[in-house]
């Protein structure tokens, strides 16, 4: 009898743990569970939308998808529709690979004042994911504050630097782009609490903050050291000296008056956000890098801003039942391993680390764990699955229901774009006819 595979969550690890499965030599039927209508989670809501190419991996994954041991089963949301438990009765395995979708807040007097967003939330509201659609940030701001020096910062300053002629090509929703175009930052700041060195940030991101329409990067060279220093692997000494390098290059650039100003400002550590209800500015302390630690000097100073937005790290959400670490944000496991039939894959496994092939590592551990560990299968599996959604009304969507929002946001896209993505679950199922969705899914 076939072992039957749950998996929750349809990201990259969700996908490259599949795609290691349908390679094993074993007989699995698995089966994707995905609590939007839509795949791809990081891929599709993550991933900048002026980064298209990186995108192209979802095609990889499409052809796992179509695998004839796999099904999807999009809608469908762990502890709204099928509890934890309920998939251990119904699976022989069920591997966890739902991330970590929440923001880690600053902790700081005032983090809960209007203007205050976190990465996670501004980047899903411009990427369109449902979730966020409503947020309406208010960019009626001179100046903005970026909290982190990592990608995810870099992505969310320069996309707030962007005119809209670069950013109509993409498949940011309207309601995005008509509010970034209507802004007008002369500011953008980029604070890190330690030094250029352990920034986060690749080149690839770094550099592409020199290359904006109306956006100019703003770095004091006097805080740029001459070399890399202290223990560290050879290649990450080599992609330190390439960010210092290139540092370097932006603080002997001349000012371009007119410009949106971004500025990078190290050995900073925000402590209070300014302001009555809303933000009205930020007050930092200068550090200095002690045995790796941001340690404060306790001088102090402020910077004005309207717009607060901390990049600086994700928490996982609630899932009924499952076993979280608290103080990490995880799932509690092993290498992988969460409990008898239990597994987990990708940040919600390991923390927010590492790039989105960094998960195929994880998808092809878990597989092997599974492969070890389960031999036969015992459980019901998909029809199980499917009887107890049926019996609850849920009105789930399979991978051809996926491929018909899919076709109706590409025909909506405008000129240039890839897509019109649909921002809101009822219209994705309207694209998809729902009176088919539970039947395509089998």
């Amino acid at each position: 009898m076939s072992v039957s595979v749950a998996i929750v969550g349809s990201g990259p690890a969700g996908f490259y743990t599949a795609d290691a499965l349908v390679k094993s030599d074993a007989d699995y039927r698995i089966d994707i569970i995905e609590r939007l209508p839509t795949p791809f989670g990081l891929i599709r809501y993550g991933v900048s939308p002026d980064h298209e190419t990186t995108r192209k991996v979802s095609k990889a994954f499409e052809r796992t998808a179509l695998a004839e041991s796999v099904r999807y089963f999009g809608n469908v949301e762990l502890g709204r529709d099928v509890g934890f438990e309920e998939l251990r009765s119904l699976y022989d395995a069920v591997v966890l690979t739902f991330g970590m979708p929440r923001d880690q807040m600053l902790g700081i007097p005032g983090d809960d004042k209007a203007g205050v967003i976190g990465a996670a939330a501004f980047v899903g509201w411009y990427n369109g994911h449902p979730d966020f659609t409503g947020l309406d940030p208010d960019l009626d701001t001179e100046a903005a504050a970026v909290i982190g020096v990592g990608n995810v910062a870099l992505d969310v300053a320069r996309i707030l630097a962007k005119t809209r002629a670069e950013l109509t090509a993409t498949d940011m929703p309207d309601h995005a782009l008509d509010a970034i175009d209507s802004a007008s930052f002369s500011d953008i700041y980029i604070f890190g609490r330690r030094g250029p060195v352990e920034a986060k940030f690749s080149n690839v991101e770094l550099r592409e903050m020199g290359e904006l329409e109306n956006g100019v990067p703003v770095v004091d060279g006097a805080v740029i050291p001459d070399a890399v220093t202290g223990e560290m692997a050879e290649r990450d000494v080599r992609l330190k000296e390439k960010n210092l390098a290139t540092l370097r290059e932006f603080a002997r650039a001349e000012a371009k008056p007119g410009k949106t100003r971004l500025h990078f400002r190290f050995y900073a550590a925000p402590v209070e956000v300014l302001g009555d209800e809303r933000v009205e500015g930020l007050r930092l302390e200068r550090t200095a890098v002690v045995e790796g630690r941001a340690v404060g000097s306790g001088e102090f100073f402020e910077v004005p801003c309207g717009l607060v937005l901390p990049a600086i790290g994700y928490r996982s959400a609630l899932a009924d039942g499952v076993p979280l670490d608290a103080k990490r944000g995880t799932v509690e496991n092993t290498d992988g391993r969460v409990a008898d039939g239990v597994y987990a894959a990708g940040w919600i496994m390991r923390g927010p680390t590492g790039v989105i092939s960094s998960n195929r590592t994880d998808g092809r551990l878990v597989a092997s764990h599974i492969d070890a560990d389960i031999k036969d299968g015992k459980k019901p599996g998909r029809e199980g699955l499917k009887a107890l959604l049926a019996a609850r009304g849920v009105n789930f969507i399979g991978y051809a229901d996926w491929q018909k929002i899919e076709s109706a946001e590409i025909a909506a896209a405008r000129a240039g774009a890839p897509r019109g993505k649909f921002v809101t679950v009822d219209d994705m199922l309207a694209a998809a006819g729902a009176e088919t969705a539970r039947r395509e899914a089998g």
